[in-house]
């Protein structure tokens, strides 16, 4: 067993990382998928779209051959509606909520469409909003992820100038570094933060970090407010004996990586086991198999009636040939001249439920062991805790407090996304980032006709 690099052709890596959802395949069949939706009144797809796009009004347009019209309603909704057409688990939103799987058949592709018209938009660089004369307002929002750019985007249509601070050298956040490259290119996440501030007034000053390179307080001074979009990045720890040898890893840092230095860089185990069962575990777990890992298996103290990722999701897991153990939590991580050789397990059984209205798992006393030579933690993420207190800005346990305008404890300052919710999907980031700016605009006086 050993943990190496570069093990498959450049062939198998292009095969095993290509488009998982590919898209129609010309306007024909995106129009005859347009033709099947019933364009319902009241439509439930629209109600379960955390940024109220109108999708029966998207499709209509497409099945007219109003292709650009159909970007626009998805856009003005959702102006990351490209991104979020490939990322967002639409199984439990939209079209888990189309009235065709009451009547037992396939519901409408709405994702897929969504796809279509908002790729031709960015394909032909149709600017579909026009800016508003500049108002001579200033506004910093802190995080170029989806909830900053939204917010971003909304209060550059009115007018206001906007100077995004980002800590990474590349915009897009979680899109860019934290979600499985066969869902979205990090080319296309870039071309995707291009077209949003291809409206203007817009200017991201990469590599600057909140707490290191720029204050809160050197923010308020400069500008008419701020808006933090931090998201969360911290990994949550194991907590176990052996965490820290040779082999084990954290899964947003795996990924990071891959995103970052491409397929054949990053090295992989034979025997790779990752910790969790949520969206960034089953990336994790799927894309160290599309490396080359002979055996990932995924344990996860749970049963899969409580697990927190989606069906679509865990059978591309099982697909790829992942194993799974339910009911088992890390122990402890064995290693020989410090490198993990083995991971300890307790066997667990359900309990009484808890806060989160799961029952809780309960340790039997029972354990097993895994060989191994690369762990991936996958057990969750923790907000920025010291980076909030540092800033005296109200919290629970590191997650910023807002009130109903988005506005934290200090004047001037509000905030939105996984900073404020501990970690969502992209779509409720963007709608956050809309809620800050409308709460921005107000403050300014401005109003927002929109």
């Amino acid at each position: 067993m050993a943990i190496t690099n570069n093990k498959l052709t450049k062939e198998q890596y292009e095969q095993n990382f290509a488009d998982i959802h590919p898209p129609f395949e010309n306007k024909t069949a995106a129009q005859v998928e347009a033709n099947r939706c019933l364009y319902c009144y009241d439509a439930p797809c629209t109600k379960s779209c955390p940024t109220g796009i109108n999708v029966p009004k998207f499709i209509k347009q497409i099945a007219s051959d109003n292709v650009k019209g159909s970007a626009h309603t998805i856009f003005v909704s959702n102006i990351m509606g490209a991104g979020c057409s490939k990322v967002c688990p639409v199984e439990k939103l939209c079209e888990g909520a189309c009235v065709y799987n009451l009547l037992e058949e396939e519901p409408i592709h709405i994702a897929k469409l969504q796809r279509y018209s908002t790729e031709k938009a960015m394909d032909n660089n149709w600017q579909l909003f026009e800016r508003k004369p500049s108002t001579g307002k200033k506004v910093a929002i802190v995080g170029a992820g989806p909830a900053g750019l939204s917010c971003a985007h909304v209060l550059s249509r009115e007018g206001i100038d906007i100077t995004i601070y980002e800590k990474e050298s590349k915009g897009g956040g979680l899109m860019t570094y934290g979600i499985a490259a066969y869902k979205v290119t990090p080319q296309f996440c870039e071309d995707e933060v291009n077209y949003i501030t291809a409206i203007g007034g817009i200017e991201i000053k990469y590599n600057r970090e909140l707490g290191k390179d720029i204050t809160l307080s050197q923010l308020k001074k400069e500008f008419d407010a701020v808006y933090l979009g931090i998201g969360v990045g911290v990994a949550r720890q194991l907590d176990i004996p052996g965490e820290k040898l040779e082999g084990v890893v954290d899964a947003i840092q795996f990924i990071y990586d891959l995103r970052s230095k491409g397929y054949p860089a990053i090295p992989v185990g034979d025997k790779v086991a990752v910790i969790g069962m949520g969206m960034t575990a089953i990336d994790a777990a799927t894309q160290a198999k599309r490396l080359g890992a002979k055996e990932v298996t995924m344990v996860y103290r749970r049963t899969e009636a409580e697990k927190p990722c989606t069906q679509a999701e865990l059978d591309i897991a099982m697909l790829d040939g992942c194993e799974i153990i339910w009911l088992a939590a890390p122990k402890k991580l064995k290693g020989s001249q410090g490198k993990v050789k083995q991971l300890v397990c307790s066997k667990m059984k359900l309990g009484e439920p808890d806060a989160s209205g799961r029952r809780s798992p309960v340790d039997t006393g029972e354990t097993f062991t895994l060989d191994v030579d690369m762990v991936i933690k996958a057990a969750g993420q923790v907000p920025f805790e010291k980076l909030v207190k540092k800033y005296k800005l109200d919290n629970k346990n590191g997650k910023l407090v807002i009130d109903k305008n988005c506005a934290t404890n200090i004047k001037g300052v509000f905030a939105g996304g996984d900073a404020v919710n501990g970690g969502k999907e992209v779509v409720d980031a963007v709608q956050a980032g809309k809620d800050g700016a409308a709460s921005i605009l107000s403050y300014l006086g401005i109003k927002n006709k929109e």
